[in-house]
């Protein structure tokens, strides 16, 4: 049975609030220090990049500042690579995206 949007925007908003929480004080010198961290977070942009695969397009296109294909692509990498991604690239995407893609989720949500 297919997902619903609510369970996808669910999925994410819980993702990148675990991811949040994991990274919340950190710094990046102590994040490449961290096996477990980083092998959480790689976890929840698993999750993430899921979950985004089944949002409509249409509702992509309302918010063009998400890297839609760039979310989708890092699972495939994350669950496909046969060595850790570069913890700058997992840290770069906590820093850079996730804040953008929450943003866009909590407006997709419904009031």
């Amino acid at each position: 049975m297919a997902r619903s949007l609510q369970v996808r925007l669910d999925d994410i908003t819980g993702a990148i609030a675990g991811i949040d929480a994991i990274i919340d004080g950190v710094d990046f010198q102590t994040f490449t220090q961290s096996w477990p961290m980083q092998r959480a977070v790689e976890r929840g942009l698993e999750i993430i990049s899921d979950a985004t695969r089944g949002i409509p397009d249409d509702r992509k296109l309302e918010h063009p500042e998400v890297l839609w294909m760039q979310i989708a692509g890092i699972g495939n990498i994350l669950r496909h690579e046969d060595r850790p991604v570069e913890p700058v690239i997992v840290w770069n995407i906590t820093q850079t995206h996730l804040p953008n893609l929450g943003q866009a989720v909590r407006r997709m949500l419904p009031n």
